[in-house]
């Protein structure tokens, strides 16, 4: 098996080689369920899981490979190929786990090109398209709104027009992967050795798009569960990384309900790049655009220049990221106290040890 078809290149190598040691190979994830991965090596396709001392040198679920991930990997004959660490990520896309657990989520490792997939039937929401190129913005991957199901719409045009609008700069194309109609427009991005992750909400039609880009049906399908309000099922429940005929890699990933950011401001300020440049006539630096004189963003939201609720978008995210941060600070204050606690107690058991002992 060939890694360089799955995008090993010179500095994958690289990376290897400061790791590498008797009886180790290198390997990618192309698929992962629960505990176990599947692995593509120069050995062939073998089944792999964590070390021991890899789970004991984890701090988090972030830190486990994912699909995607280039791993170290030492094989065994009688049993699965044991994995003793990650190369070092290129890009990753990174959600906040649900509920109220202040955790990163990766789902997909060194992507070049990210899908975002909408589907332009009852669920297009372009306030969900700015969420999700936030995210992209914040991975490292170079996004590309994909609009699905444009066989749909008749006033397709203006759709794309709306899209570009709150994604200046990002490439945007029209497609029907159930009608095969468009996907000539998604080659460009389909380079041999490339990764690109295929993201977005259950229903999307993200399976449907890779089983005619794969040319055959290997990932289930099924129809939308409420198809009067636009509500998606989900079909696909692992994640896995697939190559194209023409040498693409893709990774499929199952749709969320929910996406909850795991970014900086930095990435949103990217997603929001107008908003950034009308921020600059703003009086004050610090200017929150709610209430403050002078707001060079809300006068442009009042004369028409900006769309109120792509601004009011803006400023829910941007109190997300915010708290988001606030959490994760508090979250290392917390370990930190921890740490120090637990050193004290050692250091104290120590001299309770080593104390002098009178008769």
């Amino acid at each position: 098996m060939e890694l360089k078809d799955y995008g090993w290149d010179a500095e994958t190598a690289a990376q290897f080689e400061t790791c590498a040691g008797p009886g180790l190979v290198p390997g990618r994830v192309v698929r992962q369920s629960r505990d176990r991965s599947t692995l593509v090596t120069p050995l062939g396709e073998l089944a792999g899981e964590v070390s021991g001392r890899f789970r004991h040198g984890a701090a988090g679920s972030a830190d486990y490979p994912v699909v995607g991930d280039w791993v170290v990997v030492e094989p065994f004959g009688g049993g699965p190929a044991l994995i003793h660490s990650l190369l070092p990520r290129r890009s990753a896309f990174v959600r906040k786990v649900a509920g109220e657990a202040v955790k990163a989520q990766v789902a997909a490792a060194n992507v070049d090109t990210v899908f975002l997939v909408s589907g332009l039937d009852g669920d297009f929401n372009l306030r969900r398209i700015e969420r999700y190129l936030t995210t992209a913005w914040a991975g490292g991957a170079a996004p590309v709104i994909v609009l699905n199901k444009a066989d749909l719409r008749t006033d397709i045009g203006a759709v794309i027009a709306e899209v570009r609008a709150i994604a200046p700069g990002v490439p945007v194309v029209a497609v029907s992967a159930l009608a095969e109609a468009g996907l000539e427009s998604l080659e460009p991005y389909l380079v041999p050795g490339k990764t690109v992750a295929l993201l977005g909400s259950s229903g999307v039609g993200k399976s449907t798009l890779i089983n005619h880009l794969l040319g055959e049906e290997r990932f289930p399908t099924a129809p939308m569960s409420d198809p009067a309000a636009g509500r998606g099922r989900h079909t696909t429940t692992v994640r896995e990384l697939v190559r194209l005929p023409g040498g693409a890699l893709l990774i499929d990933s199952p749709g969320m309900r929910e996406l909850q950011l795991w970014a900086e401001e930095e990435s949103l300020d990217r997603a929001f790049a107008d908003i950034e440049r009308l921020a600059a006539g703003c009086r004050f630096v610090d200017c929150r655009h709610e209430n403050e004189p002078g707001c060079a963003v809300r006068a442009a939201a009042g004369d028409g220049r900006l769309d109120v609720r792509r601004l009011e978008n803006y400023l829910k995210l941007r109190r997300e990221v915010r708290f988001m941060e606030l959490k994760k600070d508090e979250k290392a204050r917390k370990q930190q106290e921890k740490a120090a606690g637990k050193r004290f107690a050692a250091r104290l058991k120590e001299v309770i040890r080593n104390k002098p002992r009178y008769q």
